[in-house]
């Protein structure tokens, strides 16, 4: 079983590294289904590349997948304005959902529509290689260490997140730095982990953190811990039940 669950296990480790990180950040910043909604659109951009010919785990695939991120990145960045009559969580939402029903129209007519569906939803991190766990820890370091850099400022931008009364161009920078930064995590971890398993790492060690510690450091502690454990008990159920990893994870989760 070890052999089985090594590299999954490495990769379910480096996600959680990132993913607990940004998740204080989202859960601060009240938009919790950014991360939902933001996956959706990776999904959606896969979807297109699929049927334009391309591979799932091509380059080509992937630019695709980056490039409606980066264009529901800035749409997100914009949306939140002093002028906001509609919250933007609702806004949130909706692009979801809209993204969601358009996925599920391109592959209503491919014979290989439901695998894609399902693949895009659970993802399949139980067959990762040690090459994309090595790309995808080279991106995630890059990109917590450019969060380091600048933790002060991005924590200051998330803590007055509802407060938009006064967005200055320099808020509004570092909020679309933010939404691009988490964009490339996002695209990157829904092609290996699906949308479901992508939104569980974000939220679910998150919100158990912040229910039993106060800090920062305890809180991204606690979620990595909550993280890591929550992982090995899910991919143990799913080997042993012959069952979805993804979905073993998130149950386990929650």
């Amino acid at each position: 079983m070890i052999d089985l669950v090594f590299w999954p296990l490495i990769a379910a480790f480096v996600i959680t590294g990132i993913h607990v990180y940004l998740g204080l950040h989202v859960v601060t910043r009240g938009v919790i289904f950014i991360d939902l909604a933001l996956a959706q659109v990776a999904a959606l951009g896969s979807t297109v590349g699929i049927l334009m010919g391309l591979d799932h785990d091509s380059t080509g695939s992937y630019m695709m997948a980056l490039v409606f991120t980066f264009i529901g990145s800035a749409f997100f960045s914009y949306v939140r304005s002093s002028n906001q009559k509609v919250p933007q969580e609702a806004i949130i939402g909706i692009t979801y959902v809209v993204c969601a029903a358009a996925m599920i129209l391109l592959f209503s007519k491919s014979a290989e529509g439901s695998e894609h569906l399902n693949h895009f939803l659970v993802g399949s991190i139980l067959f990762i290689t040690p090459e994309k766990i090595g790309y995808m820890a080279l991106l995630y370091s890059a990109i917590g260490l450019f969060h380091w850099k600048y933790r002060d400022r991005f924590f200051e931008v998330s803590r007055s997140h509802l407060n938009t009364k006064s967005l200055d161009r320099s808020v509004r920078f570092w909020d679309f730095l933010f939404y691009v930064t988490f964009g490339f995590v996002v695209t990157v971890s829904v092609k290996i982990a699906g949308v479901l398993l992508v939104f569980s790492y974000l939220i679910i060690p998150t919100v158990a953190a912040l229910i039993f510690q106060d800090s920062i450091r305890g809180r991204l502690i606690f979620g990595w811990s909550f993280g890591i454990l929550g992982s090995l008990a899910g991919m143990f159920v799913s080997i042993s039940l012959d069952v979805p990893t993804g979905a073993a994870i998130v149950v386990t989760f929650g």
